[in-house]
């Protein structure tokens, strides 16, 4: 298989060495020295299961890799608009466009069923830039756990491994191309099921971010110090709470569970927010923070805690210079 990771920082960095142990042929889309290292010496990731060293094509420039029998986008959602306008030379007719990425995606609503099926989230797609790039006909959801980072150049460490990636189709369906993706990934030592309720698996995923990224935004911790204080982690425990009320709200019920296990989190790794804060970068506080409360108001359904705390978080990110400021 043919495969190319549009955006190998950390988890892509993390995807691609799994795709290339599982066999695949694989190229990847970066920048900066990040691109120049992996060019120079290959992509090293260092892993529960050891380290990893492949040495994909590389550049930054998609026209240099050619067509590809998949693609896998790990950008952040500040870069989508970049990846709509530089992706057709990856794609024939028939490439899925896999979007592993955190918050609601892009095509939620499409194949949602019910009132608010087929409805736009422009803060997900601006212009919708997406939709006529690449299609939600290209389109598979993807879920991924995995604490990654980029120590240095051309180098991803894996803090854990209790690592997936789910993948989903927004009609629901099992297709034969999100099988043929998850067989190469497993057969690189990652697990990628299958799930027929992609959008469950958003936010089960989502509850995480909501509960430790506004507050781990404004501690400057990790999230296992952030909660060390009782008090932060029943907050954390109550953000979980409003976003099950957001997802059962819109047809998407959590087990109870859920809460627990975002509240009990003993993970020492930063949440990528709050580096993409450190490092100066755009945050995705729209899709990750803004949009599911947007969702929360289209359903009618209370959060008043997550309101304050994603205002604080908001508010913080202006002053790092990372959001744009109030005009």
């Amino acid at each position: 298989m043919r495969l190319c990771v549009y955006g190998a920082g950390a988890i892509g960095g993390n995807l691609a060495a799994r795709f290339a142990k599982g066999g695949a042929e694989v190229s990847i889309v970066a920048r900066g020295a990040h691109l120049a290292a992996i060019r120079a010496n290959g992509l090293t990731m260092h892993a529960h299961d050891g380290t990893h060293l492949c040495h994909p094509k590389a550049s930054d420039d998609p026209a240099d890799l050619g067509p590809q029998d998949a693609v896998i986008v790990t950008v952040k959602t500040p870069a989508l608009p970049d990846v709509a306008r530089g992706i057709a030379p990856l794609l024939r007719a028939d490439t899925p466009v896999v979007f592993v990425m955190n918050g609601i995606p892009w095509w939620y609503f499409d194949h949602h069923g019910g009132p608010h099926d087929g409805m736009r989230l422009d803060a997900a797609d601006p212009g919708e830039a997406l939709r006529r790039a690449i299609g939600v006909e290209r389109a598979i959801g993807g879920v991924v756990y995995t604490a990654a980072e980029v120590t240095a150049p051309g180098v991803v460490h894996s803090e854990h491994g209790n690592i997936r990636l789910i993948l989903g189709e927004p009609d629901g369906r099992t297709s034969d191309r999100a099988r043929a993706i998850s067989a190469v990934l497993e057969a690189g030592g990652m697990p990628c099921p299958v799930s027929p309720d992609i959008r469950t698996e958003v936010w089960s995923k989502l509850l995480g971010n909501l509960s430790s990224g506004p507050i781990c935004l404004l501690t400057r911790m990790g999230v296992r110090d952030s909660f060390a204080d009782p008090l932060v982690r029943e907050a954390a425990r109550t953000s979980a709470r409003e976003g099950m009320a957001i997802a059962a709200a819109l047809g998407r019920p959590l087990p109870a569970s859920v809460v627990d296990r975002v509240a009990n989190s003993t993970m020492a790794h930063k949440p990528s927010i709050l580096q993409d804060l450190e490092l100066g970068r755009p945050t995705e506080i729209a899709t990750l923070f803004e949009l599911p409360l947007q969702l929360a108001r289209l359903a009618g359904v209370a959060t008043p805690q997550l309101d304050l705390l994603v205002a604080l978080a908001r508010q913080a990110a202006r002053a790092a210079g990372v959001y744009p400021p109030i005009t």
